[in-house]
This record gives C-alpha cells, sequence and structure tokens, in this order.
C-alpha cells in the first residue's frame, strides 16, 4: 500500500474501503495492484497537477526521469514522497516507457503523460475494463464521449489516415492510433514488446496487441492542452516514423491479427464501485 493510501485510511477508514477488495461477476473478491507510469522530460510545473488527477488507490506511480535540466524530479518526490522514480537511459518517449514498465511491480499497468494533457481521473474506466474481461485498454478522443482540446486539424487528419490504414492492414477498428493513455495487465508485456524509442510507440503497442490477439477495448478520453512548457512532438518527423512503423509491423513475421477491438461488458458489481471510488479522490 502506498504512503498516501495508508496516511489516508489512517485518518478515514471507510473513506477508501472500496480499495481493499474489488467485487468481480461471480461473486469473488479479487485485489488486483495498479502502477502509473508516467514519463516526464522537463515537466516540473506540470507535475502538481498530474500527481493530484490519479486516484488515491493506485498502489505505485512511477516517474521516469528523461534527462530533465529542471526539478522534475525534487519536484516529483516532493509532491509523492512514495514515488519511483526511475532514470531513463537513452532518448524518447518510448525507451523511457520501455524502462517505466520494467520498473513497475503492478498487476495492471497505466501509462499517461506528463504534461497535464492526460486526466489521471479517468483511470478507473481504464481498470474496470480491465476487470471486466478486455487484455489491453485503449484511450479515445474520437469514440462517443470523449473529446480534445489540444489536437489540431492537421494532427486530427494525420491520425485519421493513419488509423485507416492500420484499420485496414491489421483487421482493427480502432478509432484513435496516436494516443499516448493507454492501460494493460503487465502479463502481457513480453507481447506488447516495446522496443521503440519515440512517439511511435502508442502505434506499435497497439498494433502488436491485435497480433498477439490480445482483447482490446477502446474507452472514451478527454484531452486537454498541456498545463505549462511545449510539446515535444514533431508532427512531419514523428508521422513519418509512424507510417515506417506500420510498415515494418506489417512486413515483418510476427502472428498474424486474431481480433478487432472487442467489448466486453463490464458487470455492474465491477464498474459501479469503480465510478463511485473516483468521487472520493
Amino acid at each position: 500500500m502506498s504512503e498516501r493510501l495508508a496516511m489516508v485510511k489512517a485518518e478515514d477508514p471507510e473513506r477508501l474501503a472500496f480499495s481493499d477488495f474489488w467485487m468481480i461477476a461471480d461473486g469473488r473478491l479479487a485485489a488486483p495492484t495498479v502502477s502509473v507510469v508516467v514519463p516526464a522530460k522537463n515537466e516540473a510545473r506540470n507535475l502538481a497537477h498530474v500527481f493530484a488527477s490519479i486516484p488515491l488507490w493506485v498502489d505505485e506511480v512511477v516517474l521516469v526521469d528523461g534527462h530533465s535540466a529542471d526539478d522534475t524530479v525534487a519536484e516529483a518526490r516532493r509532491l509523492l514522497p512514495d514515488v519511483r522514480v526511475v532514470a531513463q537511459r537513452g532518448r524518447g518517449k518510448g525507451d523511457a516507457l520501455q524502462a517505466g514498465f520494467t520498473a513497475a511491480k503492478s498487476d495492471i499497468i497505466v501509462m499517461i503523460d506528463a504534461d497535464g494533457s492526460t486526466d489521471g481521473a479517468e483511470i478507473p474506466r481504464f481498470v474496470a475494463a480491465l476487470l471486466a474481461g478486455a487484455d489491453y485498454v485503449k484511450g479515445s478522443r474520437f469514440a462517443s464521449g470523449g473529446g480534445s482540446e489540444d489536437i489540431t486539424r492537421t494532427r486530427r487528419l494525420g491520425n485519421w489516415v493513419l488509423s485507416g490504414l492500420v484499420n485496414r492492414l491489421f483487421g482493427t477498428r480502432y478509432t484513435d492510433l496516436c494516443y499516448g493513455y493507454n492501460a494493460f495487465w503487465a502479463r502481457h508485456l513480453a507481447a506488447l514488446n516495446v522496443d521503440c524509442e519515440g512517439f511511435e510507440v502508442e502505434t506499435v503497442m497497439n498494433i502488436r496487441a491485435a497480433r498477439a490477439g490480445l482483447r482490446v477495448h477502446e474507452v472514451p478520453s478527454h484531452e486537454y492542452t498541456r498545463v505549462h512548457g511545449v510539446s515535444n512532438l514533431h508532427i512531419v518527423k514523428d508521422g513519418w516514423r509512424i507510417a515506417k512503423v506500420i510498415v515494418r509491423e506489417r512486413l515483418s513475421r510476427r502472428a498474424r491479427p486474431q481480433s478487432a477491438i472487442s467489448q466486453p461488458k463490464p458487470p455492474v458489481s465491477v464498474s459501479q464501485p469503480l465510478r463511485d471510488a473516483n468521487r472520493y479522490r
């Protein structure tokens, strides 16, 4: 149990009682642990916003520092004393996520951004879908209920073209290919086999989840504008990298795609406690 969760429980034992056990469909009790991986480079000013949005019942927050020149690490430890800080050895978001996934110790891994664009308050809907039977859950800004305050027309068009290409080549039905809010059971790390360095990482994970036959579920997500600073994303360069990754994956000898997006139906005993849980943050 994290220090922050223990402190809240000590002050009000009933406030977070739901986090000890989560009911599953047939009446049994399960208690999967959850790690949130946050890759960060020079995001010190954004961390207060990001950490405040993460539900208190999350077991572990893993911050991967990408050679920050500001006070990212010191600020993370000030805000969240029990945060696990991993120093990234290489460069790029994909490399940072590899380090974070390797370090994470929980049953479920959730990946969010450190710029404040992804809302930690949405984590319960990702976890609920996993508990309901999904292997891999991806956020979508374009699914019903999702949205974005940040995406430009150019990026929207590029995402639409690349999503359509992946859907056609790999038999998926993704509505959003290039979004960084995803969650999965840690036991599927080998199938995802993250081995890229840059912003193409989400595309690689989405393709490999489908090709491995994992049950993939999309949940609506709202993307906000970056709180402070400037994005490291380069539309043309990173878009070209993503296109090359799609071709590479199509020509590889990996297993054929076995499933498109599944639509697991969360039982009330799973989803209702999680929705109630979020209002206690």
